[in-house]
Protein backbone atom coordinates (compact mmCIF):
# COMPACT_ATOMS: atom_id res chain seq x y z
CA UNK A 1 0.00 0.00 0.00
CA UNK A 2 2.64 2.48 0.98
CA UNK A 3 4.80 1.91 -1.95
CA UNK A 4 1.27 2.39 -4.27
CA UNK A 5 0.92 5.77 -2.56
CA UNK A 6 4.72 6.54 -3.26
CA UNK A 7 4.08 5.76 -6.92
CA UNK A 8 0.67 7.38 -7.26
CA UNK A 9 2.21 10.89 -5.79
CA UNK A 10 4.95 10.88 -7.57
CA UNK A 11 2.63 10.36 -10.89
CA UNK A 12 0.05 13.05 -10.49
CA UNK A 13 3.31 15.42 -9.14
CA UNK A 14 5.13 14.64 -12.70
CA UNK A 15 2.29 14.99 -14.80
CA UNK A 16 0.76 18.77 -13.38
CA UNK A 17 4.52 19.53 -13.63
CA UNK A 18 4.84 19.06 -16.81
CA UNK A 19 1.49 20.25 -17.66
CA UNK A 20 2.78 23.92 -16.14
CA UNK A 21 5.96 23.74 -17.33
CA UNK A 22 5.49 22.75 -21.10
CA UNK A 23 1.87 24.27 -21.79
CA UNK A 24 1.84 27.35 -19.31
CA UNK A 25 5.56 28.58 -18.58
CA UNK A 26 6.20 27.38 -21.73
CA UNK A 27 4.09 30.19 -23.12
CA UNK A 28 6.92 32.36 -21.69
CA UNK A 29 9.58 30.22 -22.56
CA UNK A 30 8.67 30.39 -26.21
CA UNK A 31 7.25 33.72 -26.38
CA UNK A 32 8.40 35.81 -29.78
CA UNK A 33 9.41 39.00 -29.03
CA UNK A 34 7.88 41.83 -30.99
CA UNK A 35 9.31 43.47 -34.04
CA UNK A 36 10.18 47.22 -32.27
CA UNK A 37 7.77 49.37 -33.25
CA UNK A 38 9.05 53.52 -34.85
CA UNK A 39 8.40 56.42 -32.93
CA UNK A 40 4.75 58.71 -33.81
CA UNK A 41 3.92 62.04 -33.93
CA UNK A 42 0.88 61.89 -31.48
CA UNK A 43 1.94 59.50 -28.92
CA UNK A 44 0.16 59.93 -25.60
CA UNK A 45 1.55 61.13 -22.47
CA UNK A 46 2.73 59.34 -20.06
CA UNK A 47 3.11 60.08 -15.93
CA UNK A 48 5.80 57.57 -14.02
CA UNK A 49 4.56 57.85 -10.55
CA UNK A 50 7.00 57.05 -7.81
CA UNK A 51 5.67 56.47 -4.39
CA UNK A 52 8.95 57.20 -2.14
CA UNK A 53 9.33 56.86 1.84
CA UNK A 54 12.89 58.03 3.29
CA UNK A 55 14.07 57.21 -0.20
CA UNK A 56 16.32 59.96 -0.67
CA UNK A 57 19.54 57.83 -1.32
CA UNK A 58 17.62 55.83 -4.11
CA UNK A 59 16.21 59.02 -5.65
CA UNK A 60 19.19 60.89 -5.93
CA UNK A 61 20.02 57.86 -8.83
CA UNK A 62 16.69 57.25 -9.91
CA UNK A 63 15.57 61.08 -10.95
CA UNK A 64 17.84 61.88 -13.26
CA UNK A 65 17.92 58.06 -15.04
CA UNK A 66 14.01 59.05 -15.76
CA UNK A 67 14.73 62.04 -16.94
CA UNK A 68 17.24 60.21 -20.04
CA UNK A 69 13.77 58.57 -21.62
CA UNK A 70 13.07 58.41 -24.96
CA UNK A 71 9.85 59.34 -24.90
CA UNK A 72 8.63 62.89 -26.22
CA UNK A 73 5.42 63.39 -23.94
CA UNK A 74 5.90 62.54 -19.89
CA UNK A 75 6.15 63.84 -16.69
CA UNK A 76 7.30 61.99 -13.24
CA UNK A 77 5.40 62.45 -10.13
CA UNK A 78 7.80 61.51 -6.62
CA UNK A 79 4.88 61.05 -3.88
CA UNK A 80 6.93 61.75 -0.84
CA UNK A 81 4.96 59.75 1.83
CA UNK A 82 5.83 61.48 5.65
CA UNK A 83 9.78 60.98 4.54
CA UNK A 84 12.07 62.49 7.57
CA UNK A 85 15.04 62.39 5.72
CA UNK A 86 16.29 64.98 3.27
CA UNK A 87 13.70 63.90 0.38
CA UNK A 88 12.14 66.76 0.48
CA UNK A 89 15.06 69.22 -0.26
CA UNK A 90 16.29 66.38 -2.51
CA UNK A 91 12.89 67.10 -4.32
CA UNK A 92 13.24 70.84 -4.28
CA UNK A 93 16.92 70.90 -5.96
CA UNK A 94 15.69 68.01 -8.84
CA UNK A 95 12.63 70.34 -9.92
CA UNK A 96 14.78 73.27 -10.29
CA UNK A 97 16.92 71.18 -12.88
CA UNK A 98 14.02 69.15 -14.27
CA UNK A 99 10.96 71.13 -14.79
CA UNK A 100 9.06 67.78 -16.05
CA UNK A 101 9.60 66.33 -12.10
CA UNK A 102 6.55 67.27 -10.24
CA UNK A 103 6.06 65.90 -5.96
CA UNK A 104 3.27 65.67 -3.66
CA UNK A 105 3.70 65.54 0.13
CA UNK A 106 1.68 63.25 2.07
CA UNK A 107 2.20 64.18 5.74
CA UNK A 108 -0.47 61.61 7.37
CA UNK A 109 -2.01 58.27 6.71
CA UNK A 110 -5.58 57.78 7.71
CA UNK A 111 -6.16 55.12 10.61
CA UNK A 112 -8.37 53.17 8.83
CA UNK A 113 -6.02 52.67 5.47
CA UNK A 114 -2.90 51.61 4.29
CA UNK A 115 0.13 54.03 4.29
CA UNK A 116 1.38 52.89 0.24
CA UNK A 117 -2.16 52.68 -0.99
CA UNK A 118 -3.34 56.41 0.39
CA UNK A 119 -0.19 58.08 -0.93
CA UNK A 120 -0.43 56.55 -4.14
CA UNK A 121 -4.56 57.75 -4.26
CA UNK A 122 -3.38 61.25 -3.60
CA UNK A 123 -0.25 61.11 -6.12
CA UNK A 124 -3.16 59.49 -8.97
CA UNK A 125 -5.45 61.76 -8.10
CA UNK A 126 -2.94 64.56 -9.55
CA UNK A 127 -1.37 62.66 -12.24
CA UNK A 128 -1.52 65.14 -15.31
CA UNK A 129 -1.66 62.24 -17.91
CA UNK A 130 -4.44 59.20 -18.20
CA UNK A 131 -1.29 56.68 -18.61
CA UNK A 132 0.18 55.58 -15.47
CA UNK A 133 3.63 53.85 -15.05
CA UNK A 134 4.43 53.05 -11.89
CA UNK A 135 7.90 51.66 -10.63
CA UNK A 136 9.57 52.46 -7.26
CA UNK A 137 12.07 54.47 -5.77
CA UNK A 138 15.12 51.77 -5.35
CA UNK A 139 14.33 50.79 -9.42
CA UNK A 140 15.92 52.26 -12.45
CA UNK A 141 14.41 51.56 -15.78
CA UNK A 142 16.73 48.50 -17.88
CA UNK A 143 16.85 51.08 -21.04
CA UNK A 144 16.07 54.48 -22.36
CA UNK A 145 12.76 52.98 -24.03
CA UNK A 146 10.87 51.83 -20.86
CA UNK A 147 8.35 54.13 -20.62
CA UNK A 148 7.72 53.67 -24.78
CA UNK A 149 7.85 49.75 -24.38
CA UNK A 150 5.96 49.38 -21.06
CA UNK A 151 3.07 51.85 -22.05
CA UNK A 152 2.39 50.83 -25.57
CA UNK A 153 -0.25 48.68 -25.15
CA UNK A 154 -2.09 50.78 -23.34
CA UNK A 155 -1.61 53.46 -25.62
CA UNK A 156 -1.81 52.15 -28.37
CA UNK A 157 -3.97 48.64 -28.19
CA UNK A 158 -6.94 50.07 -25.69
CA UNK A 159 -6.04 48.29 -23.18
CA UNK A 160 -6.53 49.56 -19.35
CA UNK A 161 -3.40 47.12 -17.85
CA UNK A 162 0.16 46.49 -19.15
CA UNK A 163 2.30 44.31 -17.08
CA UNK A 164 5.80 44.58 -16.93
CA UNK A 165 9.04 42.42 -15.40
CA UNK A 166 11.19 44.07 -13.07
CA UNK A 167 14.35 41.88 -11.70
CA UNK A 168 17.07 42.46 -9.06
CA UNK A 169 20.92 43.14 -9.34
CA UNK A 170 23.11 40.68 -9.33
CA UNK A 171 25.69 40.32 -6.91
CA UNK A 172 27.31 37.35 -4.80
CA UNK A 173 26.07 35.39 -2.33
CA UNK A 174 23.84 32.71 -2.20
CA UNK A 175 21.03 35.58 -1.48
CA UNK A 176 21.13 37.01 -4.06
CA UNK A 177 21.45 33.90 -6.34
CA UNK A 178 18.03 32.73 -4.27
CA UNK A 179 15.92 36.11 -5.08
CA UNK A 180 17.18 35.48 -9.05
CA UNK A 181 15.28 32.41 -8.90
CA UNK A 182 12.30 33.25 -6.95
CA UNK A 183 11.94 36.36 -8.98
CA UNK A 184 12.36 34.63 -12.29
CA UNK A 185 9.98 31.75 -10.78
CA UNK A 186 7.18 34.84 -9.84
CA UNK A 187 7.93 36.37 -13.00
CA UNK A 188 6.80 33.28 -14.89
CA UNK A 189 4.04 32.30 -13.23
CA UNK A 190 2.11 35.99 -13.72
CA UNK A 191 3.45 36.29 -16.62
CA UNK A 192 2.54 33.03 -18.50
CA UNK A 193 -0.92 33.12 -17.57
CA UNK A 194 -1.08 36.59 -18.27
CA UNK A 195 0.04 35.89 -21.98
CA UNK A 196 -2.72 32.43 -21.64
CA UNK A 197 -5.70 35.22 -20.76
CA UNK A 198 -5.88 34.70 -17.90
CA UNK A 199 -3.96 37.54 -15.80
CA UNK A 200 -3.87 37.45 -11.83
CA UNK A 201 -0.98 39.89 -11.02
CA UNK A 202 1.22 42.42 -11.72
CA UNK A 203 4.15 44.04 -9.76
CA UNK A 204 3.97 47.68 -8.76
CA UNK A 205 7.97 48.19 -9.63
CA UNK A 206 6.66 47.88 -13.16
CA UNK A 207 2.93 48.47 -13.95
CA UNK A 208 1.13 50.77 -15.99
CA UNK A 209 -2.50 51.58 -16.24
CA UNK A 210 -5.03 54.18 -17.19
CA UNK A 211 -5.76 56.86 -14.33
CA UNK A 212 -9.43 57.14 -15.05
CA UNK A 213 -9.80 53.31 -14.64
CA UNK A 214 -8.06 53.75 -11.25
CA UNK A 215 -10.57 56.36 -10.42
CA UNK A 216 -13.62 54.69 -11.74
CA UNK A 217 -13.46 51.81 -9.71
CA UNK A 218 -12.63 54.00 -6.61
CA UNK A 219 -9.06 53.53 -6.18
CA UNK A 220 -8.30 50.76 -3.47
CA UNK A 221 -11.89 50.02 -2.48
CA UNK A 222 -12.33 46.88 -0.81
CA UNK A 223 -8.51 46.41 -0.01
CA UNK A 224 -7.60 50.00 1.31
CA UNK A 225 -6.52 47.49 4.91
CA UNK A 226 -4.36 45.19 3.35
CA UNK A 227 -0.74 46.41 3.87
CA UNK A 228 0.65 45.52 0.18
CA UNK A 229 -1.61 44.83 -2.76
CA UNK A 230 -1.56 47.79 -4.57
CA UNK A 231 0.09 46.16 -7.16
CA UNK A 232 -1.02 42.50 -7.20
CA UNK A 233 -4.47 43.07 -5.56
CA UNK A 234 -5.58 45.75 -7.94
CA UNK A 235 -5.00 44.06 -10.69
CA UNK A 236 -5.89 40.42 -9.17
CA UNK A 237 -9.11 42.30 -8.54
CA UNK A 238 -9.74 44.10 -12.78
CA UNK A 239 -7.53 42.45 -15.22
CA UNK A 240 -8.82 40.47 -17.70
CA UNK A 241 -7.52 38.73 -20.56
CA UNK A 242 -9.48 41.36 -22.94
CA UNK A 243 -8.03 44.45 -20.86
CA UNK A 244 -4.79 43.03 -20.14
CA UNK A 245 -1.37 43.12 -21.98
CA UNK A 246 2.35 41.64 -21.36
CA UNK A 247 5.41 43.35 -22.06
CA UNK A 248 8.14 40.84 -22.28
CA UNK A 249 11.22 42.78 -23.59
CA UNK A 250 14.56 43.11 -21.71
CA UNK A 251 14.34 47.14 -22.56
CA UNK A 252 10.90 47.50 -21.00
CA UNK A 253 12.24 46.08 -17.21
CA UNK A 254 13.18 47.79 -14.55
CA UNK A 255 15.98 46.97 -12.23
CA UNK A 256 15.45 46.85 -8.37
CA UNK A 257 18.21 46.49 -5.52
CA UNK A 258 18.33 43.45 -4.10
CA UNK A 259 17.57 42.88 -0.16
CA UNK A 260 20.83 42.43 1.70
CA UNK A 261 20.16 40.01 4.23
CA UNK A 262 17.62 37.67 5.07
CA UNK A 263 15.98 39.78 7.63
CA UNK A 264 14.72 41.81 5.01
CA UNK A 265 14.10 39.56 2.69
CA UNK A 266 11.96 37.76 4.96
CA UNK A 267 9.91 41.34 5.51
CA UNK A 268 9.40 41.67 2.08
CA UNK A 269 8.19 38.66 0.82
CA UNK A 270 5.77 38.17 4.08
CA UNK A 271 4.10 41.10 2.58
CA UNK A 272 3.99 39.78 -0.68
CA UNK A 273 2.49 35.92 -0.33
CA UNK A 274 0.13 37.79 2.59
CA UNK A 275 -1.70 39.42 -0.22
CA UNK A 276 -2.54 36.10 -2.16
CA UNK A 277 -4.60 35.35 0.79
CA UNK A 278 -6.10 37.84 -0.78
CA UNK A 279 -6.72 36.77 -4.34
CA UNK A 280 -9.75 34.76 -5.82
CA UNK A 281 -10.00 31.11 -5.86
CA UNK A 282 -9.26 30.23 -8.91
CA UNK A 283 -5.89 32.26 -8.93
CA UNK A 284 -4.95 30.92 -5.42
CA UNK A 285 -5.49 27.33 -7.39
CA UNK A 286 -3.05 28.51 -10.27
CA UNK A 287 -0.29 29.11 -7.78
CA UNK A 288 -1.95 25.80 -5.47
CA UNK A 289 -1.46 23.10 -7.95
CA UNK A 290 1.96 23.94 -9.31
CA UNK A 291 2.99 23.97 -5.73
CA UNK A 292 1.48 20.88 -4.68
CA UNK A 293 2.69 19.40 -7.77
CA UNK A 294 6.42 20.01 -6.93
CA UNK A 295 5.61 19.05 -3.48
CA UNK A 296 4.02 15.44 -4.51
CA UNK A 297 6.52 15.04 -6.57
CA UNK A 298 9.93 15.40 -4.62
CA UNK A 299 8.02 13.93 -1.63
CA UNK A 300 7.34 10.69 -4.40
CA UNK A 301 10.11 10.70 -5.90
CA UNK A 302 12.58 10.92 -2.85
CA UNK A 303 10.17 8.11 -1.07
CA UNK A 304 10.32 5.60 -4.03
CA UNK A 305 14.61 6.37 -4.62
CA UNK A 306 14.69 5.23 -0.86
CA UNK A 307 12.45 2.39 -1.24
CA UNK A 308 14.36 0.86 -3.81
CA UNK A 309 17.53 1.96 -2.95
CA UNK A 310 16.98 -0.07 0.71
CA UNK A 311 15.55 -2.91 -1.27
CA UNK A 312 18.31 -2.76 -3.78
CA UNK A 313 15.92 -2.73 -6.74
CA UNK A 314 18.65 -1.05 -8.82
CA UNK A 315 16.35 -1.29 -12.08
CA UNK A 316 13.44 0.39 -10.30
CA UNK A 317 15.67 2.84 -8.53
CA UNK A 318 17.34 3.94 -12.00
CA UNK A 319 13.75 4.15 -13.54
CA UNK A 320 12.81 6.92 -11.05
CA UNK A 321 16.08 8.31 -11.13
CA UNK A 322 15.82 9.00 -14.93
CA UNK A 323 12.09 10.69 -14.45
CA UNK A 324 13.66 12.69 -12.01
CA UNK A 325 16.57 13.96 -14.06
CA UNK A 326 14.18 14.58 -17.60
CA UNK A 327 11.85 16.94 -15.52
CA UNK A 328 14.97 18.64 -14.02
CA UNK A 329 16.47 19.03 -17.69
CA UNK A 330 13.18 20.09 -18.69
CA UNK A 331 12.88 22.58 -15.87
CA UNK A 332 16.63 23.94 -16.36
CA UNK A 333 15.54 24.58 -20.32
CA UNK A 334 12.55 26.65 -19.68
CA UNK A 335 14.11 28.86 -17.13
CA UNK A 336 16.81 29.00 -19.04
CA UNK A 337 14.63 30.35 -22.28
CA UNK A 338 12.69 32.37 -20.30
CA UNK A 339 15.12 34.04 -18.58
CA UNK A 340 16.58 35.07 -22.27
CA UNK A 341 13.15 36.09 -23.36
CA UNK A 342 12.52 38.52 -20.09
CA UNK A 343 16.34 39.47 -18.99
CA UNK A 344 18.08 39.05 -22.12
CA UNK A 345 20.29 37.19 -19.57
CA UNK A 346 21.51 33.88 -18.76
CA UNK A 347 19.50 31.97 -16.03
CA UNK A 348 20.10 32.53 -12.30
CA UNK A 349 22.37 30.32 -10.97
CA UNK A 350 21.72 26.90 -9.09
CA UNK A 351 18.52 26.81 -10.44
CA UNK A 352 17.96 22.68 -9.35
CA UNK A 353 19.24 23.42 -6.21
CA UNK A 354 16.71 26.44 -5.39
CA UNK A 355 14.40 24.11 -6.82
CA UNK A 356 14.06 22.17 -4.53
CA UNK A 357 14.59 24.56 -1.75
CA UNK A 358 11.21 25.92 -2.80
CA UNK A 359 9.50 23.32 -0.85
CA UNK A 360 10.14 24.80 2.20
CA UNK A 361 9.87 28.43 1.24
CA UNK A 362 6.28 28.53 0.01
CA UNK A 363 4.87 25.61 2.29
CA UNK A 364 6.82 27.17 5.65
CA UNK A 365 7.12 31.16 4.49
CA UNK A 366 3.67 30.84 2.93
CA UNK A 367 2.15 29.42 5.62
CA UNK A 368 3.90 32.01 8.75
CA UNK A 369 2.66 34.90 6.03
CA UNK A 370 -0.78 33.88 5.82
CA UNK A 371 -1.29 33.79 9.13
CA UNK A 372 1.26 36.74 9.98
CA UNK A 373 -0.18 40.12 11.35
CA UNK A 374 3.20 42.18 11.56
CA UNK A 375 3.08 42.88 7.67
CA UNK A 376 4.20 46.42 7.01
CA UNK A 377 5.15 48.62 3.92
CA UNK A 378 8.25 50.23 5.79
Amino acid sequence: MGLFLLWFLFGIGIFIQIIYLLVIFGRTAFYKLPKSGGSTADEEAVTVVVPAHNEYKNLKVLIPKLFEQDYPKYDVLVINDRSTDRTKRLLEEMMAIYPRLRSVTVKYTPSHVTSKKYALTLGIKVAKSDVILLTDADCIPASDQWIRKMTQPVRTQDKVFSIGYSGYERVSGFLNKWIQFETLKTGLYYLSFALWKAPFMGVGRNLCYRRSFFMEVKAFKGIWHIEGGDDDLFVNRYATGKNTAVVIDPEANTLSKPKENWKEYKVQKKRHLHAGKYYRGEDKRKIGFYALSHALFWIGGLGLLIYFGLEGNWERFLIVFGIILVRSFLLLGIFTSASKKINGSKVPANILINDFLYLGYFWVLGSVSHQSKDIQWK
